[in-house]
């Protein structure tokens, strides 16, 4: 069963962080902080709200240094952004709805991350699916259509993977989300971080070793958080 904590009060948390502008949201912490970016306010995007967001990287922050960030169900793509910002090496953005992917695409030219953020325009389900198959043949063609793998081919960097899916997809799809994490979880190098975004109507012990998640109640959202072993370690770092 995984181990429920309960997160702070949000509406009655007082932030340090400077006021979001209507139609945008703001990078919060790292040497981005305070860049704001698009936000077309389309009910298919739906960021993570700005509190949840902060309460999300004071939990993980600390753990993204040099990792390699997949920001699955992209939306804004303000969780990767945020992630390079607090230091990962490279973030891989995966969002299918094509206008989303062009507000991305502004927002990683508006920060200058140019470089280490890749979007990818996918559905999340297949992008996972054909990284897995990549991973698994570890092909090295780099005229491969897939070429996009090649970054990650070989490195022993630990993952960050962000999974925050529209909350219906927790009702719809239960399966697909749970292949998903297991899948992933199944390749990951050692000392990767997982966290998943979910509302109450998900089951939280149908994550894949619920035992070894801390879950964060900061309604409406419930952040799961899952650190793996470092390569150091036998025991699944999950204090998160």
């Amino acid at each position: 069963m995984p181990r429920n904590k309960k997160g702070r009060a949000l509406d009655k948390w007082k932030s340090n962080r400077p006021a979001t502008q209507a139609g945008c949201v703001r990078v919060i912490g790292g040497k981005f902080r305070g860049i704001s970016l698009l936000y077309s306010g389309n009910k298919v995007t739906r960021p993570m709200k700005d509190n949840t967001r902060e309460a999300l990287f004071n939990l993980v922050g600390g753990y993204l240094q040099k990792t390699i960030v997949f920001d699955l169900f992209a939306g804004t793509g303000v969780i990767g952004i945020e992630a390079v910002s607090r230091g990962a090496a490279h973030a891989f953005l995966i969002e299918r709805h094509v206008p989303t992917t062009k507000l991305i695409r502004t927002n990683v030219e508006t920060v200058g991350v140019q470089k280490e953020v890749t979007l990818d325009s996918s559905d999340t389900f297949f992008w996972v699916r054909q990284f897995i198959k990549h991973n698994q043949h570890e092909s090295t063609d780099a005229d491969s259509d897939h070429s996009v793998f090649q970054r990650i081919a070989g490195s022993e960097a630990p993952w960050a993977v962000f999974c925050c899916p529209p909350y219906d997809f927790f009702v719809q799809r239960t399966d697909e989300i749970v292949d998903l994490l297991n899948s992933l979880l199944n390749v990951c190098p050692p000392g990767s971080l997982f966290i998943v975004e979910s509302d109450a109507r998900f089951d939280l012990e149908r994550l894949p070793m619920a035992d070894r998640w801390t879950c964060h109640e900061y309604a409406p959202a419930i952040l799961s958080v899952l650190k793996m072993a470092g390569p150091e370690t036998n025991e699944e770092d999950h204090q998160a």
